[in-house]
């Protein structure tokens, strides 16, 4: 069956390239996330960040809080700007930096989309990671596409939550037929950097999908994050797969006995106001779309 268990004997590289000092909020997922991917990557990195969190936690100028270049540009062109880099390295003959789009999804599922389907497109050679905590967080709490079904954000309140579903940012990717998409979290450290490995040495265009909770936003303690990120997991809420050239599906995860979705939304005051039948539909809709992935990735008929 083509299912990758996790592995169990990696070691997390010790060598850190995040100073200390950034001005990330307690428990922020995209701040563990960014130390993750570049103890994966390296220091031979180049990270162009968009208006984003990560434009805050950075730090203010002439200081930023990573050890490798970053280049902030604006909302709708982080994937453009880390194409256009890519370009000028390789005319330098400079074939062994990574070019690493850093975006939240506000910048990749609205704004930036438009950059990142023409990227895709061309299959420029970049990774293109999205931190995904599921609303403009920056900016004060918005509703993005990436918020869930149900959820409060400052634009979405308890007596009118967002109505629609989440958009599906990796099909969309898939649907490119790039050479590598993939999703990754938290809580499953190891199978997040051996992805960014992966993709380091796949020429074109990869994207990988990261759930990063945010606590202030999602109404929930700091100290919860990881949790957050393994129940969105083993909920099949988040599921963690990867797919090659538009056809390959893999699920790295398959919980084998599913935990039900009110042991994730409880946790976040996001969906405090959810009556049971709000609950049970989220529940449907998990586990349709979870069975879909099953077929996908051919262990279901």
């Amino acid at each position: 069956m083509n299912i990758k268990m996790e592995s169990r004997n990696f070691t997390i590289p010790e060598k850190e390239y995040m100073f200390p000092g950034h001005v990330a909020c307690p428990g922020c997922g995209g701040a563990l996330a960014m130390r993750l991917v570049l103890k994966a990557l390296g220091e031979k990195t180049i990270v162009v960040i968009p208006a984003c969190c990560w434009t805050i936690i950075d730090g203010p100028f002439p200081m930023h809080s990573l050890h490798v270049p970053v280049y902030h540009t604006a909302f709708e062109t982080a994937a453009v700007a880390a194409s256009g880099i890519k370009a000028a390295l390789e005319i330098q003959g400079k074939k062994d930096i990574t070019v690493l789009a850093w975006a939240g999804d506000g910048g990749t599922l609205d704004i930036g989309i438009q950059s990142l389907s023409g990227v895709a497109e061309r299959n420029d050679d970049i990774i293109y990671a999205c931190y995904d905590n599921e609303a403009y967080m920056n900016t004060g709490i918005q509703r993005s596409s990436a918020t869930p079904k149900g959820a409060w954000t400052t634009t979405t309140p308890v007596g009118n939550p967002k109505g629609e579903p989440k958009k599906n940012i990796s099909e969309i990717m898939i649907s490119h037929r790039i050479p590598y998409v993939a999703t990754a979290t938290l809580a499953y450290p190891d199978d997040l950097i051996n992805k960014f490995r992966k993709a380091q040495q796949i020429k074109g265009t990869k994207f990988i999908h990261i759930f990063a909770p945010c606590p202030t936003g999602w109404k929930m303690a700091p100290e919860l994050m990881i949790t957050i990120c393994r129940l969105a997991v083993l909920t099949n809420i988040f599921p963690l797969y990867e797919c090659e050239n538009g056809v390959k599906y893999t699920i790295n995860i398959v919980p084998e006995k599913p935990i039900p979705v009110r042991e994730y939304l409880k946790l976040q005051g996001r969906f405090s106001h959810l009556q049971e039948k709000d609950i049970e539909q989220i529940q449907k809709t998990v586990d349709f779309e979870f069975n879909l992935l099953l077929k996908k990735a051919q262990l279901i008929v």
